[in-house]
């Protein structure tokens, strides 16, 4: 019998510029968010055409601030594995008082594709997961 997980479709999820860079090609493996979400499954992280005001302040951002970065486009492929609400410091990218959203298996693309974003979970244009700049990293993280 098929996982639920299996039969989820893929969502996007737009982050604002560091942190969708820190999940694609860094070790940010959270993703703290004012909502939860009953989703499980594989999700593209999309990083939005704006940059985080409060990033220069965060020291785990500023690497990534370091180098240019992507906006407006798909970066990643990974996994959306778990959410829960704040219970401490669950790693050192959780946020006090968010719902702390758990991803695995991230595969960063080879070249990032542009692509509008949306705000919270949503469903890529038709024909999108079919790019091949996708296919390769979704069959990765399907394992």
């Amino acid at each position: 019998m098929p996982s639920l997980e299996a039969d989820s479709p893929v969502l996007a999820l737009t982050l604002r510029q560091p942190w969708a860079s820190a999940i694609a090609y860094g070790t940010k493996r959270i993703e703290n968010r004012d909502w939860p979400t009953d989703h499980r499954g594989l999700i593209l992280i999309h990083a939005g055409r704006t940059l985080d005001p409060n990033a220069h302040d965060a020291p785990l951002a500023r690497p990534f601030l370091r180098r240019p970065f992507p906006r407006g486009a798909v970066v990643a492929v990974a996994r959306l594995d778990g959410c829960h609400p704040d219970d401490g410091w669950c790693t050192l990218w959780s946020a006090r008082g968010r719902y702390h959203w758990r991803l695995t298996d991230v595969i960063p693309l080879a070249v990032p594709l542009p692509v509008p974003g949306a705000r919270g979970l949503w469903t890529p244009p038709a024909g999108l997961l079919a790019s091949p700049l996708l296919t390769d990293a979704l069959e990765a993280s399907r394992g």
